[in-house]
């Protein structure tokens, strides 16, 4: 496949759908016009993921089990990477991905307590071994994090975790990062929306196959 898969990872109010419109926007300047940029998200990136996101995040009742959670995410990011994430890298496209395979490794493995080497084996199943080619961890404290996501409103059933279970999240990214650090870039997202910007257009400058073109504000 010869397009990009870029995705953005990080607890809930660290930024990740601001950065990605940004990214989006930039790289369309950017990329020649045989190529697209196509925005995605997990859960929730087909019309079948459509339905497993409501089943997922809104349901009133939490009576989704643990298991049942765990799969669901693979069910949806299967169909995901079969019938859109696929498609557009045989096309040579740039996607810009809301969530991917770290966030299982984080949520249901280190916020849930799953066995790594069980996660492991459900993301190889629902990936056939796609991998991210760069994955911007946007790193930020929890409690600041759920403070943003409370001024947004009504909170879905993952963001209506504890502190705790969010706190063991956040350190699985920590930890994932430390391990893929050639994959995975971490961001301080504690910053304005344009200085994390403009660090995720430097890495993107210097990935092969990306762009060519300077980052806006850089000569």
């Amino acid at each position: 496949m010869s397009g990009k898969f870029i995705v953005f990872e990080g607890v809930e109010g660290a930024g990740k759908t601001t950065q990605i419109e940004l990214t989006a926007a930039w790289l369309q300047n950017q990329i020649d016009g045989d190529r697209a940029v196509a925005i995605t998200r997990e859960p929730g990136g087909t019309k079948i993921g459509r339905q497993i996101r409501q089943l997922l995040l809104d349901d009133p009742d939490e009576c989704i089990s643990y298991r049942t959670e765990l799969l669901l995410y693979a069910a949806d990011r299967a169909q995901h990477v079969e019938a859109k994430i696929k498609p557009h890298l045989e096309l040579g496209d740039i996607v810009l991905c809301d969530r991917f395979t770290d966030s299982t490794i984080a949520y249901q493995g280190y916020g849930r307590g799953f066995d790594r080497d069980e996660i492991d084996r459900v993301n190889q199943l629902a990936t056939g071994g796609l991998q991210s080619d760069l994955t911007f961890w946007l790193d930020l404290d929890v409690t600041l994090g759920l403070e943003r996501v409370l001024l947004r409103g009504k909170l879905d059933r993952m963001e209506r975790a504890t502190i705790d279970f969010h706190q063991r999240v956040r350190q699985g990214y920590q930890e994932l990062a430390n391990v893929y650090p050639d994959r995975i870039v971490r961001l301080d997202a504690n910053r304005s929306p344009a200085a994390i910007q403009m660090e995720i257009q430097s890495k993107l400058m210097v990935m092969k196959g990306i762009v060519t073109a300077v980052p806006i504000g850089e000569t």
